[in-house]
């Protein structure tokens, strides 16, 4: 991968937005803070970003940052991780009031996710994510997966009224790191209490490793696809593979982010025109990469 955008990419994603970054301030070291990625955003002409955190809500945040910067709109965001209570309908509802726009199901306490709640043996590669989990577990926090579903896969009652919160605020549901039974019930779920806008989240993504029939599948049922740059560009992936399935659910059924911020990342205000040169290599036109990078954003955003 080049270590610049070309002056073509930067063009064909001018005007788009990256609804998927990790920027302080946050709890892990990230590699740019919000205010000056706004002017980054600014510089290289795109419209803005959406500040995820693992740990609490964006929204009031998001508010000053496009204050700050103007003509750059930061999207407040909340992730349903215990920090904010897990599966906690009051804190979607407050988060909304604050004008956050996504709300992502659980990502480290997602039942998937097990590196934060089984013992690492010696010489595991543990993330640093999961060693924040088990320093939480030494000090008698509870570090126990946020279910979503019962034993029997149906969705708990709280999970619901999530759902029918978001679908209330005219919000987008994000499937974070849900695995894949959990992925289809919130989804049905979702659709059912009258959810608009369902976004499965980096499908290909370690925790997830979706196969492109049940891509399609999600598709089919109304989803759209986030693509993140950092699951290949990490090696959790293929570029390759992440073409078959943008090809095989549709380009109008696909959008792409970045998912960077972590040290060891491309420059976040990089991270979509980085993409754009991936597809122009991978044999995707001019149209079709600005329907799914800028078009394919942009209609997220009111």
């Amino acid at each position: 991968m080049s270590t610049q955008p070309t002056d073509r990419a930067r063009e064909l994603v001018r005007g788009a937005y990256d609804l998927h970054v990790h920027i302080s301030p946050d709890v892990p070291v990230r590699k740019i803070d919000d205010v000056s990625l706004a002017h980054r955003f600014a510089e290289v002409g795109l419209a803005g970003f959406g500040l995820k955190s693992h740990y609490t809500s964006t929204a009031e945040r998001a508010q000053i940052v496009s204050a700050a910067v103007p003509g750059v709109g930061a999207i407040g965001t909340i992730t349903l991780n215990w920090a904010v209570g897990g599966m906690n309908a009051l804190a979607v509802e407050i988060a909304a009031r604050e004008g956050a726009r996504i709300v992502w199901m659980p990502t480290f306490d997602s039942p998937s996710e097990t590196a934060g709640r089984s013992e690492p043996k010696p010489g595991d590669n543990v993330p640093q994510w999961a060693k924040l989990q088990h320093e939480l577990r030494q000090l008698g926090f509870s570090i126990d997966a946020v279910e979503v579903t019962d034993a029997d896969g149906a969705l708990l009652p709280e999970t619901r009224l999530v759902l029918e919160t978001v679908a209330r605020h005219g919000l987008i549901l994000a499937t974070a790191h849900l695995g894949l039974e959990d992925t289809f019930a919130v989804v049905d779920g979702a659709f059912a209490a009258g959810v608009e806008t369902v976004v499965v989240t980096h499908p290909e993504f370690t925790s997830q490793n979706f196969s492109i029939e049940d891509q399609v599948a999600l598709a089919d049922k109304g989803c759209l696809i986030e693509r993140c740059l950092t699951t290949p560009y990490s090696g959790k992936t293929t570029y390759e593979h992440v073409f078959d399935g943008v090809r095989a659910v549709g380009i109008e059924r696909n959008f792409f982010s970045s998912d960077c911020g972590n040290p060891d990342y491309p420059p976040v205000e990089d991270g979509l025109a980085t993409w754009a040169d991936e597809l122009l290599g991978a044999g995707f036109s001019e149209d079709e990469i600005r329907t799914m990078v800028v078009d394919g954003s942009r209609r997220l955003v009111p």
